[in-house]
């Protein structure tokens, strides 16, 4: 049996099922063809025959020459109809595509409860389906909805349904566990069975509902599955679907299947990254593989050990799958981490000298004060680079000031007024925002347009306020993590006080000066820029 393994992405159909994710057309087209340089094989666009923003992704989907195969999403003819008067069956074969993905029952308590039918018309309704669109000369899958918890209370009935596509045509029978509660062993016993009673080649439809979504999509694979239908950061309904990047890695890098070339495997990251960015949706720090932590080192044994050998503490090169290492420092850092971080920033310094001793003392002491560096990134290389005396300073503060107006019968108004010194030059702006840190953020960016017009190209993406010291309640120090994006990339600073404006304060300044002197530079920008305009030859 070949090693090859398709794989069949649905996060802009099923992942939309999940709570807070939503898609507008142009995002679907966006996603498209960030999946399709990834490299998977198919791709579901939605369902054309549901709404409009699905019929107009698959009409824009017509001119995208995707090499992969958009797929449509339907169910099986209505019960009591013919396919050729169905409306949804016809609205599959007016969108043009060449790949139809049909979900129709196997389970029979969901025939007689759900679709209130007979057992025969089901099978009926299957077989017409997919006869009618191979008939037109689409390639058909048949997600087999239900099948092992059917297989489990009727195994004939469920086998039935799945020879019932196959005796019409359908070209894959995917065995979907549709509420997620199968266990590796059942799921691999249950493939094996199946491959034995049909010839048509068989994917896999996990949902998360155990967590066990990767673990049973590999247990399947290697019973026999060729197509394995999942999303990016296993997005779904309830607990999501099988997470493809998690999923992809394993079967590659472990088991030895072929899903993606090597060079579409190191987009994974990339990959993962943009589509959380389209929907909105963090993704968690400790995600596998494609998470910012999955390859982070904390303690000082670690990262001593790490210098001499990744494989130490790495499973895989995270280059493979397109993150990197990353090393953290906290209080349980030791000289290591601080002379990595500096390496990675390119600066000199020397385990032996006070110089060291001195910027791991103050990350100690600052980190006793409130402030988690392992979060924040960009202030730690503000504070490393000040510490080997590499900076500037760019501009500083004289005074700023924040009002909070609440009249009886309208909104609050927050307006803030900043001074800072700016090459020499005293300048005052105020602004008005949504809130007092939002006031103040819109405030210091008017004061620095004139002199450094590329803050225009970042913007606060997150923004995370953390209570130290519950026990002093509202005069309790807070820490405030602010997440910003620009310039291709994402940065985290953090401010500690036990004034939250001040924090805030701390956090966006540290931003705004790593946007302009650290990797989101002047002169990153001015590439930027050129490539915009194509001044700049790829």
């Amino acid at each position: 049996m070949s090693n090859q393994v398709f794989v069949f992405d649905t996060t802009l159909r099923d992942g939309t099922q999940g709570e807070g994710v939503s898609f507008t057309a142009e995002d679907k087209i966006k996603i498209a063809r960030k999946l399709d340089e990834l490299g998977v094989h198919y791709i579901e666009g939605g369902n054309p025959g549901s709404n409009k923003k699905d019929i107009e992704f698959f009409e824009r989907a017509k001119n995208l020459k995707l090499r992969a195969k958009v797929t449509a999403f339907g169910s099986t003819r209505r019960k009591d109809t013919i396919a050729e008067h169905d409306v949804n069956l016809n609205r599959i074969m007016e969108s043009e595509v060449s790949t139809a993905a049909l979900v129709g029952k196997s389970w029979d308590y969901q025939v007689t409860t759900a679709l209130q039918t007979t057992l025969e018309e089901n099978l009926a309704m299957i077989y017409d389906s997919f006869r009618y669109l191979k008939h037109k000369g689409m390639e058909t899958i048949y997600d087999a909805e239900h099948f092992f918890d059917g297989f489990k209370r009727n195994p004939e009935y469920a086998i039935a349904a799945i020879r019932k596509a196959e005796e019409a045509g359908a070209d894959w029978i995917v065995l979907c566990d549709t509420n997620g509660g199968s266990l590796p062993g059942e799921i691999a016993e249950i493939v094996a069975h199946v491959r034995t009673l049909v010839h048509t080649p068989l994917g896999l439809h996990p949902h998360n509902d155990c967590d066990l979504a990767v673990a049973n999509t590999m247990a399947a694979v290697q019973a026999g599955v060729r197509q394995v239908q999942g999303t990016i950061n296993g997005y779904g309904e309830r607990c999501g679907n099988v997470n493809l990047c998690s999923l992809v890695p394993n079967l590659q890098l472990k088991l030895g299947y072929e899903c993606f070339s090597d060079e579409q495997l190191a987009l994974l990251t990339g990959s993962a990254r943009f589509v959380s960015e389209i929907a909105n949706v963090h993704m968690p720090v400790n995600q596998p593989y494609v998470g910012a932590a999955a390859f982070a080192h904390k303690g000082g044994i670690h990262v001593s050990a790490i210098m001499k050998d990744p494989k130490t503490y790495e499973h895989i090169a995270p280059e493979l799958v397109g993150n990197k290492q990353r090393i953290l420092v906290s209080e349980l850092s030791g000289q290591s981490n601080i002379i990595v971080k500096a390496q990675e920033m390119k600066l000199n310094i020397n385990l032996e000298s006070s110089e060291t001793r001195l910027i791991m003392n103050k990350i100690k002491d600052l980190e006793h004060q409130g402030y988690q560096f392992e979060g924040a990134d960009a202030s730690l290389e503000l504070l490393l680079r000040e510490g080997s005396g590499e900076i500037e300073e760019m501009f500083t503060l004289e005074s700023f000031k924040v009002l909070v107006e609440k009249a009886s019968s309208n909104g609050v108004k927050s307006e803030a007024i900043v001074k800072l010194k700016v090459r020499g030059q005293t300048v005052y702006m105020a602004a008005e925002g949504n809130g007092p840190v939002n006031a103040l953020d819109r405030a210091l960016r008017k004061a620095l347009h004139q002199f450094y017009p590329q803050i225009e190209q970042m913007h606060m993406s997150d923004y995370k306020v953390r209570v130290l010291d519950e026990k002093d309640a509202t005069a309790a120090k807070v820490r405030v993590l602010v997440e910003s994006s620009g310039f291709g990339s994402t940065w985290s600073t953090v401010g500690v006080s036990g004034n939250v404006i001040e924090a805030s304060w701390n956090a966006l300044v540290d931003s705004i000066r790593y946007a302009l002197i650290g990797r989101a530079s002047a002169s990153h920008l001015n590439n930027k820029l050129n490539q915009d305009r194509g001044l700049v030859n790829h």
